[in-house]
């Protein structure tokens, strides 16, 4: 009898239990409804995130990736054979399927304004900058809002330049161009008289960017044209009466200078290199239009991605109406990576990004300035240390090219003189000075760089005929 009792006991004891949990579970779904189907939602998005038509494409980018081709090469997704494997495309001296055969004789090239020397960091950083386009990915020309401009990569910008300390974009007009160079143009057109019989005259001063010239002449117009050097022209004191338009690149392409406009008047400031990884920062640039590009701040060039800030609304309107008129708007595909691109980049504040890029430039012209200390035949432009707002330290510019000088009298072709040496730079006529000039890259690639530390050393070796190697 008392068996039957505890027995009885027992099972209410347990069914009370039950009921207690049923009575708790539908008080928590009642009152706590909305965060249970918050969870069922979440937990129904986890399952559906099993790739399906991305899989393909990630798998050929995990592959792609990691082809290390002997560690001299890359292979890309948009280079494959025809049964999906990559293909190493070699650098400079190296050849062979994976990149391991080395030309010893090979000369080091250094002409290029490829920022590549960045590429380790953006590796690094590769999970972060990817992106997978799907097939159906805005097709159509505007965003959702009728624009052409990604609002999301305009706020992206605004916030790298307020970061980086280097330009104010509060209250002016923002403008998306295929790179710079398309800005460049635009601008000219923008600032032109728009009188036929007095077309303005575009100026720059020497050394400059050679594109100046061949884009202003290959795109003259009756309202426009490129007349050429500012310091002639100042000099004859021939801008009366004339309207005049000024190239101004600050830091200068290609001594890293920073400047300023030799006349008053209009001017186009090509600023594409005034990042901190190049030069000190000592204020915010509050010009009345400034150009910057993807390619000379994160190393993108491929990517054809540039940006103007623009004070006055009519100039504004008129840049924006030749870029639409010249390409029917940017790339939503590239406004996309540019996006991805720069979210990385001003992540942290930057640090990451320019500190990597600072150190990497400061230690390239470190070992450049101690080769050429042993040279009385070559000479580097002059470099001012001033203060950095940006890394709050007084610094050295860390230019993205050395100008370099050949000092002997018999040496007035300076790029001939380096060719000697197995050096291949660009001449300084190409950017309108003399040929005792010549421009050399120090972005390249790490391999490149090393290449061409060997050969100047060698070629300053000679000088007290002595061949050194390193």
């Amino acid at each position: 009898m008392n068996k039957m009792k505890n027995n009885c006991y027992g099972i209410c004891f347990f069914i009370s239990i039950a009921i207690n949990i049923l009575l708790c579970t539908g008080i928590y779904m009642y009152i706590g409804g909305a965060r249970w189907e918050d969870m069922k939602q979440e937990i129904s998005w986890q399952s559906s995130l099993a790739l399906t038509w991305s899989e393909k494409a990630a798998a050929e980018a995990e592959a792609v990736a990691a082809a290390s081709c002997s560690g001299h090469g890359r292979a890309f997704v948009d280079r494959l054979t025809s049964d999906g494997q990559p293909v190493c495309e070699c650098f400079n001296c190296y050849s062979g399927s994976e990149c391991s055969v080395y030309s010893v004789e090979c000369a080091a090239v250094a002409t290029s304004g490829d920022l590549t020397f960045l590429e380790p960091f953006w590796i690094q950083n590769a999970a972060n900058t990817a992106v997978v386009i799907s097939g159906w990915h805005r097709m159509s020309y505007n965003y959702a809002d009728a624009t052409k401009m990604l609002k999301d990569l305009e706020n992206c910008i605004r916030k790298l330049h307020s970061i980086a300390r280097n330009a104010v974009t509060e209250g002016r007009y923002m403008v998306f161009g295929v790179g710079s160079a398309q800005l460049l143009s635009a601008a000219v057109y923008a600032l032109s008289s728009g009188n036929s019989s007095s077309p303005s005259n575009v100026l720059a001063s020497i050394p400059f960017y050679w594109l100046f010239r061949d884009q202003t002449s290959f795109f003259s117009s009756k309202y426009f044209e490129f007349e050429g050097n500012t310091n002639s022209l100042q000099s004859k004191n021939s801008t009366n009466n004339r309207d005049v338009i000024e190239f101004v690149t600050s830091p200068n392409n290609p001594d890293g200078e920073l400047k300023k406009p030799v006349f008053g008047g209009k001017a186009i400031y090509d600023q594409v290199f005034y990042w901190p990884h190049f030069t000190p920062i000592p204020e915010p640039s509050d010009q009345d239009i400034m150009i910057f590009s993807l390619s000379k701040l994160t190393g993108h060039a491929g990517s054809r991605f540039g940006w103007a800030i623009i004070k006055d609304r009519d100039v504004y309107e008129k840049i924006l109406s030749y870029t639409s008129k010249a390409a029917v708007g940017i790339s939503q595909d590239t406004q996309l990576r540019a996006l991805k691109i720069l979210q990385t980049t001003i992540d942290e504040d930057g640090k990451p990004f320019f500190e990597f890029a600072y150190t990497k430039m400061t230690e390239r012209w470190d070992r450049l300035t101690s080769v050429f200390s042993k040279s009385t035949r070559f000479s580097l432009q002059n470099r001012h240390p001033f203060h950095c707002n940006y890394f709050n330290e007084t610094r050295l510019p860390t230019p993205a090219f050395a100008w370099v000088k050949c000092e002997r009298e018999e040496d007035n072709d300076c790029r001939s003189v380096l060719e000697a040496g197995k050096i291949i730079s660009l001449s300084g006529s190409q950017l309108s000075a003399t040929d005792r000039y010549t421009r050399v890259s120090l972005t390249v690639r790490q391999d490149d760089f090393e290449l061409l530390m060997i050969r100047f050393t060698n070629l300053i070796s000679l000088e007290n005929g002595s061949l050194q190697t390193m």
